[in-house]
């Protein structure tokens, strides 16, 4: 025979014992102390309570949505430990041997417990935890009023709480950028729209800051215009001494192999030769194949020539030829005048750092560079290059007053992908890998956006302290985001799918706990020029054909990638 308690009879002596007490609670608190259940099981991980199914329908009809929606998954439960309330999210629910409802929780904090019932001074983790047997109670607004409400710490709001109307999601600056974040959503959830409202937040927070988004779209340059600085190919100037070794090879070596490694080798010889070459090298110290010292285009291509014209056999001039071939092709295409044009050879870094890094921002803290002009080829190098400097600026600097430089990604997973078989993009990967375990020792913080985090290194997410997701219809990428987030966000987790536009999942170093938000509206002018086009209004649309296909086809000639 079973002799655990009847929970109704549970229920009704926890409610009568509340009524007796001297103290008259606020209304908002008299409807949260109604219990709904008990604690069954307290486990280090997928702790137990036991609900009654009518109690949990009863609450459904409550004018305070926070209450209708307790006891549900996603939803937070309390229960009182001393003189504290105790703050738990339910992960999953299912029905017990008797009709019960049985639902995992995993604790979130606690907050100090008043003499009215309210809660105040919440905080995250737990030192005390409830023995079982204890009553778990709905929570309320007013209760998630206190869990949610945001300390004296510099923090942007971006939203509202789900289920209530009034009270604001805040992400604190610090944590979430020291420990790095990422944000994830399929295509069409508002993604692009909700990082430019997360970054016109923070820029507006520290219009002294210095922010750099790679924009492979070009999709931002419409909502940062007013403030901020934008690059692409016709203004941004990277000059191709900045490269590195690894970034050099990426782009000159076309072989693969032995031949590969052989052609690395006389690249590398011949590259240390153009660095050095008619320069006082002791104002440098050590200079290696990777220091970022002008060299001219013109003086490799020579120092090639000579040393294939000390070789006695015609066979053994095959890699050089090759690798003045490929350097002659680059210094022709106009494709790449950004990078490979002889007008590059002065030392324009101090600038190029300047301006790129907003030193001084002058109130126009982001740089959005757009990569959507840049060759295919060479796209992942130039990402490298900017990304390297953000990390080597941030090393070499360190004696001096510390700058901290805010890094952005946009479809990361392009960059830092799963597969590392692809001899190509091998750089950008290792940098921004790097930047991922190290940068926040350094003051880099690295912001990930991507709508596949299943084809992202799992490395580089794991590094993330804060996650924000959206909805996310692939079961590889839910797998991938449950695999991420952390133990006391898993309730959160069932409801990804189900998100609306605009909303999402935030959890992790940058909010108190685990939060559902609505993305505050974002005035037009600010936003990204990612919206779909409408099919049914613009094929109703004619007039001008001939002049849009005559027009495109100049600028398609003029500027083909």
């Amino acid at each position: 025979m079973d002799d655990r308690p009847n929970l109704r009879e549970f229920l009704n002596e926890v409610s009568n014992f509340q009524e007796e007490q001297p103290v008259a609670p606020t209304a908002a608190a008299q409807a949260a102390l109604a219990p709904i259940g008990q604690v069954v099981e307290i486990a280090g991980s997928g702790s137990q309570i036991r609900m009654e199914p009518q109690m949990l329908a009863a609450l459904q009809s409550h004018a305070d949505p926070s209450i209708a929606m307790s006891g549900q998954v996603g939803s937070q439960v309390k229960m009182v430990v001393g003189n504290n309330w105790l703050i738990a999210n339910v992960r999953t629910m299912r029905e017990g041997d008797k009709g019960e409802v049985l639902a995992q929780i995993d604790f979130l904090g606690e907050g100090t417990k008043a003499a009215n019932g309210s809660m105040g001074n919440f905080r995250r983790g737990v030192t005390r935890y409830p023995i079982p047997s204890s009553a778990v109670l709905p929570v309320s607004t007013e209760d998630l009023r206190a869990v949610f409400a945001a300390s004296d710490e510099p923090h942007v709001e971006i939203g509202t709480v789900y289920p209530t109307d009034d009270i604001r999601g805040a992400l604190y600056v610090d944590p979430m950028l020291s420990k790095h974040f990422a944000i994830l959503g399929s295509t069409g959830t508002g993604k692009s729209t909700s990082v430019a409202l997360i970054l016109h937040r923070i820029s507006q927070l520290s219009p002294e800051g210095h922010i750099v988004m790679i924009d492979p779209h070009g999709e931002y340059s419409a909502a940062f215009k007013n403030c901020g600085e934008i690059f692409n190919v016709d203004n941004l100037q990277l000059p191709y001494w900045l490269m590195n070794f690894d970034e050099h090879c990426e782009v000159i070596l076309t072989t693969h192999g032995a031949e590969r490694q052989r052609d690395a080798d006389i690249l590398a010889k011949c590259l240390l030769a153009a660095r050095t070459k008619g320069k006082d090298v002791s104002q440098y110290g050590k200079v290696t194949v990777d220091s970022p010292i002008p060299y001219l285009l013109a003086d490799l291509n020579t120092i090639l020539v000579n040393e294939m014209g000390k070789l006695d056999r015609a066979g053994d001039t095959l890699p050089f030829q090759r690798l003045k071939t490929k350097l002659d092709e680059l210094r022709a295409d106009p494709r790449y005048t950004f990078m490979f044009s002889g007008m590059l050879v002065s030392d324009s870094m101090p600038g190029l750092i300047a301006k790129l890094f907003r030193l001084p921002s002058q109130g126009r803290p982001i740089s959005i560079v757009d990569v959507s002009g840049v060759p295919s080829e060479v796209t992942s190098v130039v990402v490298s290059v900017l990304a390297r400097m953000v990390f080597d600026y941030a090393i070499w600097s360190r004696t001096e007053a510390q700058r901290p430089l805010l890094l952005v990604c946009e479809e990361a997973h392009r960059y830092v992908p799963k597969d590392e078989s692809s001899e190509k993009g091998q750089a950008v990967r290792r940098i921004l890998e790097r930047i991922a375990k190290e940068g926040r020792k350094y003051g880099v913080s690295l912001g990930l956006i991507t709508q596949r985090p299943s084809d992202l290194a799992e490395g580089v997410l794991s590094q993330c302290g804060t996650i924000v997701a959206m909805r996310l219809n692939n079961e590889r990428d839910q797998a991938c985001v449950r695999a991420a987030m952390p133990e006391g966000a898993r309730g959160f987790l069932d409801a990804i799918p189900a998100l609306r536009n605009r909303e999402c999942i935030v959890c992790g170093e940058g909010v108190a706990i685990p939060i559902r938000v609505r993305f505050d509206d974002l005035e037009p002018e600010k936003r990204p020029a990612s919206s779909d086009p409408s099919f049914a209004r613009l094929w109703r649309e004619t007039g001008d054909e001939a002049g849009i296909i005559q027009r495109t086809i100049k600028r398609w000639r003029g500027h083909g990638r």
